[in-house]
């Protein structure tokens, strides 16, 4: 490989920045001002944009709507699109020519999807390939939009479709990457244009098979596009923009008493993003870890705020001064406790990999798991929307045990929360989990289920749905008292 293909150490900054981020004239000129200074600061920039803040829904409730027979919204959508990017554009692009040829661009990927949508209406259904296809089509509208604006501003950039970099397999709608190939083809591509002084404005959220195919990461995936990103280059830090101060120690919908944590562990943030925060993708964190570069999260809208330092894991076990042993509560709603129980389970090996086969089956993710030591009963959440077709699989394959009754019942619950406290104290500290039941007890909360000892750093308790802010807020008090 030439040189100037090599890795750039010591030099490279990549930055992502979300749908509120770039979803308003007023949010791209404070991306703007961020890349300008990021530009100066460091000597090679590159950008991930996800798509306007709403597009990626309107598209995938267009193409649901489509498949059900209903086209009738399908213009209103369309300018819907065309006036929501055409808005920024007159606002930020001041040159007449550049700025129309811009919407042309756009309004030929609009034209797509209006096509797409047309078709998938034919059809009588959206495959997960044609999903990914008109999904994708938002990230490719706000690509060319931005970078059209930082030129307009004076920053040399160039637009770029993550299809030229990322590969991926044929998994359409949550793909993996290949990351040998990706490594390949991003620093064939982007490191000439970083040599030469441009600023890449690369999609989020997308990649391509091998054959060329669009895929999607997944809902969020732009974060993960990121971390790839900055991963195969190599960066030295990823910066996530998005519209809070940073990872917040709890929702603060829920408690507005919630705080920014100055820096958190790359393992409490693992957590924290699978139970229920939103701020980041879980799949985000492992390229960057592997990779041993920086990542860190902060506000477009008050970027002199310095948000969330992600630090590795042995130096998240020395707490900044002040620091508490529990970093953040988080929740996740809408799930439901599935059981399986009888006494003809006891002793009887093979049930646990019976029943998570048959919930493996249905596509569904299991949260959390617990099983009583007498080998009596397991128990598992699951997502809500998944209990119809999770009872069915788990009563068909064990229809025999049920009929002979060496399993009285498989049934669940109506709908609770899973409420997860981090922190890397959660192990080395005594009487942490007896603060934690002490205090959801005063405040009259009966936990259903308890998961600890699968992670270092979390305890998970399942609650009521409707004590989820109530057990939130108790438990944020020992963060903050």
């Amino acid at each position: 490989m030439p040189e100037r293909l090599s890795p750039l150490p010591h030099q490279t900054l990549v930055m992502k920045f979300g749908g509120t981020s770039v979803g308003s004239a007023r949010a791209m000129e404070n991306v703007i001002q961020i890349v300008r200074q990021a530009r100066a600061e460091w000597p090679r920039v590159a950008v991930i944009t996800s798509a306007l803040a709403g597009v990626t829904n309107l598209l995938l409730e267009s193409a649901a709507q489509s498949a059900r027979g209903e086209t009738s919204q399908l213009p209103e959508a369309e300018q819907t699109l065309l006036a929501n990017h055409q808005t920024i554009a007159t606002s930020l692009i001041a040159d007449e020519s550049r700025r129309a040829a811009v919407m042309e661009e756009i309004g030929g990927l609009v034209r797509s999807f209006v096509e797409l949508c047309h078709a998938i209406s034919v059809l009588g259904e959206a495959t997960p390939r044609a999903l990914d296809a008109v999904a994708s089509l938002g990230e490719r509208m706000s690509v060319r939009l931005l970078a059209a604006v930082l030129e307009s501003a004076g920053i040399p950039s160039k637009f770029i479709e993550a299809t030229e970099l990322i590969v991926t397999d044929n998994h359409f709608q949550s793909a993996h990457p290949d990351f040998g190939l990706t490594t390949e083809r991003t620093r064939h591509v982007l490191l000439p244009l970083l040599e030469q002084g441009f600023t890449p404005v690369i999609t989020g959220f997308l990649g391509a098979t091998r054959d060329g195919l669009v895929t999607t990461l997944g809902r969020g995936g732009s974060d993960y596009s990121a971390g790839i990103i900055g991963a195969v280059l190599p960066a030295d830090d990823v910066w996530i923009w998005t519209d809070v101060d940073g990872v917040m120690t709890a929702d603060p919908r829920l408690v507005p008493q919630a705080q920014t944590l100055p820096q958190i562990s790359y393992s409490e943030i693992a957590e924290l993003a699978y139970f229920g925060a939103k701020v980041l993708h879980p799949k985000t964190i492992r390229p960057v870890v592997e990779a041993g570069i920086g990542l860190r999260i902060c506000n477009t809208f008050n970027p002199a705020h310095p948000g969330t330092r992600l630090v590795s894991n042995g130096k998240a076990e020395n707490p900044l001064p002040g620091e508490k042993v529990i970093k953040a509560v988080t929740a996740i709603r809408r799930q439901k406790l599935v059981t399986i129980e009888g006494r003809g389970m006891l002793g009887v090996p093979g049930v646990a990999a019976r029943a998570f086969a048959a919930v493996a089956s249905t596509g569904t993710s299991v949260p959390l798991i617990t099983q009583a030591s007498s080998e009596q009963s397991i128990c598992f959440s699951i997502p809500s929307e998944a209990c119809h077709a999770v009872l069915s699989a788990l009563e068909k394959t064990f229809a025999s045990e049920l009929a002979q009754r060496d399993i009285d019942r498989v049934w669940a619950t109506e709908d609770v929360s899973i409420i997860t406290v981090v922190g890397h104290g959660t192990r080395h500290t005594p009487g942490v989990a007896g603060q934690i039941f002490t205090q959801l007890g005063q405040a009259g909360i009966n936990v259903l289920a308890i998961a600890h000892g699968s992670s270092d750093v979390s305890i998970s308790m399942v609650v009521e749905s409707t004590e989820t802010e109530t057990a939130v807020k108790a438990l944020h008090k020992l963060i903050v008292s």
